[in-house]
């Protein structure tokens, strides 16, 4: 795989590494002194989880780990708190010439890019920590061409967002995966890597989803309560009887790129002053975030990580041939769907729902609210995801999100939209929340226990892949109908699950295998 000298060495180490994280999963100890024998030593002589497991900590060192990861989701939550709030306004508010839509694919097609060329050379000048924090500070440009919003501004402004999400998202992927190994050390015996992956990162992702309830929250409060008072009309129930009809007609599944205000008034953009107000308050937002992730987080140096040590030892050229060649490994390629899903999901969510179903029946003003509804339900099921994990299994839960999910996707498909049903709309984005906050946590954890070598390498992959459904999702946005994109959707997940259970009956077969080893 033109990894390191030799290729067998390379696999050996991985598929060595992968038995670790499986055995540690199964609750089989694995002791990481160098006594222990292959298991131990097999983490890798370049990895990181090698320098990790050799260093002693105080037992307070959990707290300390724990305040970390909590600070980092803090950050992440006022910093999206302000991007979320924005960008779900996007297709609807800058909806000439599909501007919105347009910087939003920008965004993701250069955090393509971004994933592949620029995580270790930025986190190997910088660290994780700082990466972060000067990661946060590339989105704030965004937030301030929509006091200006035009091609010339918007369009720079979200190649800078893409470039900085790489580094932003590898470098906190890298971080909690190297908090978990480092708990686990601490804590001995006590303490499983898998779990507390996934606990660190459904902990994280409480905060971050969190994000969406104070960003629509935020939004819709400044839309609703600085919105001029309508004026009454004479025949008002014979219009709210035309409009019933028209949002049955051109709304949810049935709605189509290019319904205009004139044919659907919902679909009427807020006054330029609200629009001024709520990019304030969102660019103070970024700020503090900023200043938060500077002073309120440890260096990596205190777990054995360096800067300029990408966690795999290798330069430049070297991570991006291993993020290039992770492609051809199998359990990589079986990933991609499910991968590719959650950013088909997420772009559908943030263009697709919010204008067709949300906007186009409900009204632009309360897009914030439904979005709430989902930000709530997103954190809950992300913050219970690894006790969940713990008691019934990461694959019986990732099931029951797989049917869970079709199910939703079904519905919405045959649904008939109505107007004003807000409880329709915030129940849709409420169970949207619980199958996207589950996929979140199960897979970028599952990335982790899969590629205990190649951390770095392994979430470039997944941001890449995350971010290529993404600009489909928004490529697709303004060209096909919304049934054709939920069909996509169902299709996708589909093939994405199969992938997903095929990779995991491959590591249930290195459990069981690794089981008849060690008894005997």
């Amino acid at each position: 795989n033109m990894v390191y000298p030799s290729d067998t060495s390379d696999t050996n180490n991985e598929e060595l590494a992968l038995e670790h994280s499986v055995a540690q999963g199964n609750g089989t100890t694995v002791a990481p002194r160098p006594a222990a024998g292959p298991a131990a030593g097999a983490i890798g002589p370049n990895g990181e989880n090698n320098k990790v497991n050799q260093r002693q900590y105080e037992p307070r060192e959990r707290f300390i780990i724990t305040k970390n990861v909590v600070v980092i989701g803090l950050a992440f939550m006022i910093h999206f708190t302000a991007f979320h709030g924005t960008s779900n306004l996007q297709s609807s508010v800058n909806a000439d010439k599909a501007l919105g839509t347009t910087t939003l694919a920008v965004i993701y097609g250069s955090l393509i890019l971004s994933n592949i060329f620029l995580p270790m050379t930025v986190i190997s000048w910088f660290g994780c920590r700082l990466t972060m924090a000067l990661a946060l500070f590339a989105y704030m440009p965004y937030i301030a061409a929509q006091f200006y919003p035009r091609f010339e501004t918007l369009i720079p402004a979200a190649l800078m967002v893409g470039f900085g999400g790489g580094p932003l998202w590898c470098s906190k992927c890298t971080y909690l995966s190297t908090v978990s190994e480092a708990l686990t050390q601490v804590r001995g015996n006590r303490s499983r890597k898998d779990v507390n992956t996934v606990r660190f990162f459904g902990l994280f992702f409480i905060f971050y989803q969190m994000a969406q309830v104070w960003g629509n929250l935020i939004s819709s409060s400044v839309l609703t309560l600085s919105a001029p008072a309508s004026q009454s009309s004479a025949n008002e129930s014979l219009d709210l009887e035309l409009e019933r009809s028209r949002v049955a007609e051109l709304c949810g599944a049935r709605f189509c790129p290019g319904v205009s205000a004139e044919a659907n008034p919902n679909l009427v953009p807020p006054a330029p002053e609200q629009i001024q107000l709520l990019n304030s308050i969102f660019l103070a937002c970024m700020a503090v975030a900023v200043v938060l992730m500077i002073f309120g987080v440890s260096s990596l140096k205190r777990y054995g990580m360096k800067r300029g040590d990408t966690g795999d030892g290798m330069s430049g050229l070297k991570l991006l041939t291993v993020t290039i060649n992770l492609l051809r490994k199998r359990r990589q390629i079986l990933m991609l769907p499910i991968t590719m899903f959650i950013g088909l999901e997420e772009a559908f969510l943030a263009v697709d729902f919010t204008r067709s179903f949300v906007a186009c029946g409900w009204g632009i003003s309360r897009i914030g609210f439904a979005m709430i509804c989902f930000g709530v339900a997103n954190a809950v099921a992300a913050g219970i995801a690894g006790a969940l994990v713990e008691r019934i299994g990461r694959v019986t839960l990732a099931g029951l999100c797989a049917v869970l999910n079709i199910c939703l996707l079904a519905y919405m498909y045959g649904w008939e939209a109505r107007e004003g049903d807000y409880l329709r709309y915030c129940t849709f984005a409420a169970v949207w929340g619980i199958c996207d906050g589950v996929w979140l946590v199960v897979v970028n954890a599952f990335y982790g226990i899969l590629f205990p070598n190649h951390l770095i390498a392994a979430y470039s992959n997944f941001r890449l892949w995350e971010s290529t459904g993404s600009v489909i999702g928004y490529v697709i946005s303004s060209q096909l109908c919304t049934s054709t994109k939920l069909m996509i959707l169902m299709a996708v997940m589909v093939v994405g699950c199969v992938g997903y259970g095929l990779i995991e009956y491959r590591v249930w077969q290195k459990q069981k295998n690794l089981e008849v080893m060690l008894s005997d």
